[in-house]
């Protein structure tokens, strides 16, 4: 192995699963331990997975967090678009007739304008709120990434009214300490949509960046009713919500 020449070398170990790059390879020699650290190698490994082109439009500025991050990089909502109903949301506030799933693209609505997006949650003539709380530990992000590397959060919702119906919506975000103390937070505005909306799906989303370290957390809600006060489902819709950690 000590005559392959390097470029060989990281060809080969671009084939050894990136935990055992880094707990194992790494220890086995200088020159390993260079390469493992090295940019080159991670990013060979992005290429092999699709996490970069062949010719990297933009520098990375550590190319082995970039891999695992994109490694990792998933929606941390469960449940987003009402699949389950309400399974794994907590915080429930049922206003009115409290919250229901529809299917889409239900009555005066639109389609949603992506494919495999089915069904979506409706609220109702007083306030309906629900949230989740996400455990990064628990889903693979360790402190020392949180606390130093301080990857973007991106939060994202999708919302809608009924073309006949009027209603009310918002949409917030809160990253939590160890003891979920709120470290930053984002909240919309109320958005109001007019009786007499076209009925399209509308996108809400905020980036968390610089945000500190201590993050261990991260608190989704969103909520709405309809401003005409009808007994049943007439209420803002919301679907699609989405928590990622960005490479």
């Amino acid at each position: 192995m000590d005559s392959l020449p390097e470029a060989v070398l990281i060809r080969i170990l671009a084939f050894i699963p990136a935990v055992d790059l880094v707990l194992v390879c790494r220890l086995v020699c200088c020159q390993w331990k260079n390469l493992v650290d090295g940019a080159a190698l991670w990013i060979l490994k992005c290429q092999q997975e699709g996490f970069a082109e062949e010719e990297p439009a933009e520098e990375a500025d550590n190319w082995q967090m970039f891999y695992f991050l994109s490694k990792r990089k998933r929606n941390l909502i469960k449940n987003p678009c009402g699949e389950e109903d309400l399974e794994h949301w907590g915080d429930v506030a049922n206003g009115g007739d409290g919250w229901k799933v529809e299917e889409l693209p239900g009555d005066f609505g639109e389609s949603f304008p992506s494919d495999g997006v089915h069904k979506y949650f409706v609220t109702s003539y007083e306030w309906c709120r629900k949230s989740q709380v996400i455990d990064l530990r628990a889903e693979g992000y360790w402190e020392e990434l949180m606390d130093t590397t301080q990857p973007k959060i991106v939060v994202k919702d999708w919302y809608a009214g009924r073309r006949d119906a009027g209603c009310l919506y918002e949409f917030s975000a809160k990253l939590l300490s160890e003891h979920e103390d709120v470290l930053a937070e984002y909240k919309s505005e109320t958005i109001a949509i007019p009786e007499d909306n076209d009925g399209s799906w509308n996108e809400a989303s905020h980036t968390f960046s610089d945000y500190g370290p201590g993050v261990r957390f991260i608190c989704f809600e969103h909520g709405g009713q309809d401003t005409l006060f009808w007994k049943g489902w007439y209420g803002v819709r919301a679907t699609n919500s989405s928590v990622m950690v960005e490479p």
